[in-house]
């Protein structure tokens, strides 16, 4: 497994934090994704045979937020 921090902008409530965290756990490979709120952020643990950085940021672009590796 590995994990990456992506930064997230765009999120203003926990409905937020709810969509990107399943807009992520919805990609393949993904472990866990943790989302914060306060931080602008997510960590994410994957498995990177299975996806990349770029599945990730692209994941969480198509939930409507803008995203980017931290």
């Amino acid at each position: 497994m590995e994990t990456i921090k992506l930064n997230i902008k765009g999120m203003t409530c926990g409905g937020c934090v709810s969509s990107a965290t399943k807009a992520l756990e919805n990609v393949s490979g993904v472990d866990k994704a943790l989302v914060s709120l306060e931080n602008n952020s997510a960590e994410v643990s994957f498995n990177p045979t299975q996806t990349n950085a770029d599945a990730l940021v692209e994941a969480v672009e198509d939930a409507g937020f803008d995203c980017s590796v931290a």
